[in-house]
């Protein structure tokens, strides 16, 4: 299993750029930044120094989206930063969420997604696309390669991330609801005709190593209020439960009134008020060393190839030194490493 460090790009921007410079050294594999341009700083200059100061770091945002940024402006930048530094760069994108919602717009449709991942993609390795019936086509890039890997919940969104995607991006740790997603996904890319373990699984949420549980949950309680943004619409669309969407991904958020997003992905928000306990402990991952390696175990049974670790708390440096000392070895096999 692989390991990833998801930050918010929060000024100082040196700060992410020295954190992530710190997750490499500690055995993190990947290096991912939100895009929401209103809330945080541009990501991708932010990312371009990540690239200069690390050595092998992937580096992409978790995630972009095709309404807030013009495609074609979307793969320049990705091509640009694989020129610039080879094969480091992924693009993580979804339908839109933050960056779209805190403008007033809503998230763009799968097929408009799904054109849109094709775009991205085949400008970024040098194809021609159409993009709004015209032919495009970026003439300075040779030879470039771009993952992209969509985040998706509900089974028509998985569904197009099997079907298209070169990876697929889970935003909870719950290892029942990421066996069922990775299941959806999987089925899908073998019934396009794909090698389903051709595709990247990542499993991405909050982590807090330490012992006091109701501190830790506190912390981490504002991911099952993002992540209600989400079951929400899926609620809308398929019911409560049923056999479209399982009743341990919906259920919690009945009690759900609202969100304010300038509350997104903060700690001690009361926009996840909402949110029990239950939930923060199944969607994150809580307690001490041990109890990390025995879930990211059963997320590795699951099928998830990377858990991309969430530090929006207040124990930053701590987690990533507990998982770089401690848990990644355990995980991975890799020998111990001290940063």
């Amino acid at each position: 299993m692989q390991f990833g460090l998801v930050l918010q790009t929060d000024p100082p921007a040196w700060s992410v750029v020295d954190r992530m410079r710190r997750a490499e050294r500690f055995g993190f594999s990947h290096g991912w930044t939100f895009d929401s341009t209103v809330l945080w700083q541009e990501p991708y200059v932010i990312h371009s120094q990540i690239l200069s100061a690390t050595d092998h770091l992937v580096v992409g945002p978790m995630v972009t989206n095709p309404v807030s940024r013009d495609w074609t402006v979307s793969a320049s930048t990705f091509a640009t930063l694989i020129d610039m530094f080879g094969p480091r760069s992924v693009c993580g994108i979804g339908r839109g969420d933050s960056a779209v919602r805190v403008i007033g717009g809503r998230p763009t449709t799968l097929a408009q997604l799904e054109r849109a991942m094709r775009a991205i993609k085949d400008l970024a390795e040098g194809r021609e696309t159409e993009i709004s019936g015209s032919p495009v086509q970026l003439p300075w890039v040779r030879g470039g390669r771009l993952p992209v890997w969509m985040g998706a919940y509900g089974p028509k969104a998985l569904e197009l991330a099997g079907r298209c995607a070169d990876g697929f991006i889970l935003q909870l740790a719950d290892p029942y609801l990421a066996r069922w997603m990775v299941e959806h996904v999987r089925d899908a890319a073998r019934a396009a005709g794909r090698d389903p373990d051709s595709l990247t699984i990542c499993a991405a949420a909050p982590a807090y190593v330490g012992s006091d549980l109701a501190h830790a949950r506190e912390q981490c309680r504002w991911f099952g209020g993002m992540v209600g943004n989400h079951v929400a619409d899926l609620v809308s669309r398929y019911g409560d439960a049923g056999s479209a969407v399982p009743a341990a991904l919906t259920d919690y958020v009945r009690a759900r009134t609202g969100y304010d997003y300038a509350h997104h992905g903060r700690a001690g928000t009361s926009s996840a008020d909402f949110v029990p306990d239950e939930i923060v402990d199944r969607f994150c991952l809580l307690g001490g060393p041990d109890d990390h390696v025995r879930k990211l175990g059963e997320l590795r049974e699951a099928g998830v190839d990377q858990f991309a670790l969430y530090a929006m708390h207040d124990a930053i440096d701590s987690t990533v030194d507990n998982y770089g000392r401690e848990i990644i070895p355990r995980v991975s096999g890799m020998p111990a490493r001290t940063g």
